[in-house]
């Protein structure tokens, strides 16, 4: 079978919907993961195996043209060790700044991109200190991993009490404690940078969160001004160019009355971008593939508005979700469990105002 390949380390519903948007171009991906019946198995070939193992990364990326990741828990020592043979992107560099968020935050400030107060934090006297340079209410954060609102604690006083509790939770790793931004809203930009350094972003994305999992998803985010956006794609592009980043890269976002303090960065397609298949003139999954195969990059205007909304824990009745008009229903192929993302709904329309009426409509199913 002709056609470029890209080899994808991970093989979740991301690489899955990386998959399906390759196939239409005459592409093929081919996934590594370590579980047998990953999801993305159903749209190219599956090679079974850890994402640090030797062999599985040799046969992974055996005979392909260029080499992504769906998952920025992606070994970043991996990615070296295939970019020494073939491209990779994005590059290990902007993978291994978005495994540490200490790493992270410096990035920001070295590029003058504002984020909210943070410290360091390697020692229970060390929390204290920090407590006193960043200020209560704050969030005390492992460094590395953790996602979907794990992996973190929240401190309201300074009494020992409040610290032996956060101490104790999350102690024993490298930390990092971080000021509770008052924020308006949450928002994400989307970008996507191409082998040629050419940049595009999608509009401005609204994203709710509940018990630290996205739920839903409005494109255009309401309410967007010409340079609240334009300050956005700034930040995003500084990123971009200083990683020499290749592919979409998502930053999350605080509005905190029309300032926009950086949150953390997912060197990857994003959660917050499913929006795109079908509220995009090109979706978040296609750019990634033209930007990583070297081809030239889509427009990323949006069509009307849409919103996305997770399917959390379990599925909805699919003649149900597909009665609402707009409505278009992507399954994961994920075993359902409580607090998992098994699918995504978007619903698209030509206004906010029917948008509203849809998502009304929808909600009596999810």
């Amino acid at each position: 079978m002709g056609g470029p390949v890209l080899a994808v380390l991970g093989g979740g519903q991301l690489g899955r919907m990386l998959g399906l948007a390759a196939l239409p171009l005459g592409a093929r991906c081919r996934f590594l993961d370590p579980a047998p019946d990953a999801g993305a198995g159903a749209v190219g070939e599956l090679v079974v195996g850890a994402l640090d193992d030797p062999g599985a990364l040799d046969r992974v990326a055996e005979g392909a043209d260029a080499v992504t990741f769906e998952w920025e828990g992606v070994p970043a020592d991996a990615a070296r060790r295939l970019a020494a043979r073939l491209p990779v992107f994005p590059g290990p560099e902007a993978l291994a700044a978005s495994q540490d968020r200490q790493a992270e935050k410096a990035a920001f400030a070295r590029l003058g991109i504002p984020t909210a107060h943070f410290a360091a934090v390697d020692s229970r006297v060390g929390l204290a200190r920090a407590v006193d340079e960043v200020g209560l209410p704050a969030l005390l954060k492992t460094r590395r991993g953790g996602y979907d609102g794990k992996g973190q604690h929240r401190i309201d006083g300074a009494d020992d009490g409040a610290l032996d509790g956060a101490w104790g939770a999350l102690g024993g790793v490298p930390l990092i404690l971080e000021r509770v931004v008052p924020f308006t809203r949450e928002l994400s930009v989307l970008a996507v940078r191409d082998r040629a350094r050419a940049t595009r972003c999608w509009p401005l994305v609204e994203n709710e969160h509940r018990d630290g999992i996205l739920r839903t998803s409005r494109a255009p985010a309401p309410g967007v001004t010409p340079e609240l956006q334009g300050r956005a794609e700034r930040y995003a592009t500084r990123l971009l160019d200083e990683w020499g980043y290749v592919g979409v890269l998502a930053v999350e976002l605080f509005d905190v009355d029309g300032e926009l303090l950086a949150n953390e960065v997912a060197p990857r397609v994003h959660n917050s971008g499913h929006w795109t298949i079908e509220g995009a003139t090109t979706s978040q999954f296609e750019n990634h593939v033209r930007a990583v195969l070297g081809w030239p990059l889509g427009a990323t205007d949006a069509v009307g508005v849409s919103a996305m909304v997770n399917c959390i824990g379990a599925l909805p009745e699919p003649g149900a979700v597909l009665a609402v008009p707009g409505a278009h229903l992507h399954v994961y192929g994920k075993a359902p469990r409580p607090d998992r993302k098994v699918g995504h709904i978007t619903v698209t329309a030509s206004s906010p105002d029917v948008l509203q009426d849809r998502l009304a409509q929808l909600s009596a199913h999810i």
